[in-house]
């Protein structure tokens, strides 16, 4: 006699798909996204709605900053409203929790660019396919003298920095490069602030400089 497999969620929709919605966030597979939403359900309806109505506000609200291209509410974030920090100096990163990441360090008093991505051929992103011409437009200002590439050591955050490095030399600005304080293979977010805070004092030159 063959016994029929129930399906756990058969009849339970809205509840499957908070189940998935939940997978789709980093490092949560399908058992971690069931706990969540049991606990949220059967313990706590009240951080439910609360998260359900940050997310619906953030979607809507929170959007690119015009200068930097991190997130924002504002047309300018905090950052690039700081008119106390250093304009000569720019620091570009991948995402907003690399800016944060540098941030955290208390050694950089720069203004930064996000980029929101990195070159991956074999995903498909190319680098022509990151928002040069917009960090190209922030670069004729005048006012930096100096480009801090903090992209990644990983092999996608290389290609990146080998392809603005070419392109903002051209622009006769200065480049350097986080020095390998940070672990090839690591990611700005996940590493310690003392060793990112190292990595920006040690930053290298990338070539000859413009004259």
């Amino acid at each position: 006699m063959t016994r029929n497999t129930l399906d756990p969620f058969d009849g339970l929709g809205p509840l499957a798909d908070l189940v998935q919605a939940l997978k789709r966030l980093p490092g949560v597979g399908p058992k971690s996204a069931q706990r969540l939403a049991f606990h949220l359900l059967q313990h706590d309806r009240q951080a439910a709605t609360d998260l359900g109505q940050a997310l619906l506000t953030a979607v809507r609200d929170v959007q690119h900053c015009a200068r930097c291209n991190s997130f924002s509410h504002t047309a300018l974030c905090p950052i690039c409203s700081d008119t106390r920090r250093n304009a000569s100096v720019l620091c570009v990163v991948e995402t907003p929790a690399d800016l944060a990441a540098i941030e955290a360090t208390h050694t950089y008093q720069g203004y930064y660019y996000v980029l929101m991505g990195r070159a991956s051929p074999l995903d498909g992103v190319r680098p022509e396919s990151l928002d040069w011409p917009k960090l190209a437009t922030r670069l004729d200002d005048g006012e930096v003298r100096e480009v801090i590439l903090a992209t990644n050591f990983t092999n996608e955050g290389e290609a990146t920095a080998v392809f603005l490095t070419d392109r903002i030399r051209k622009q006769g600005v200065k480049v350097s490069r986080l020095a390998r304080g940070v672990p090839i293979g690591g990611e700005l977010e996940y590493t310690d602030p003392t060793t990112v805070a190292r990595a920006l004092l040690d930053r290298r030159p990338l070539g000859a400089d413009p004259e």
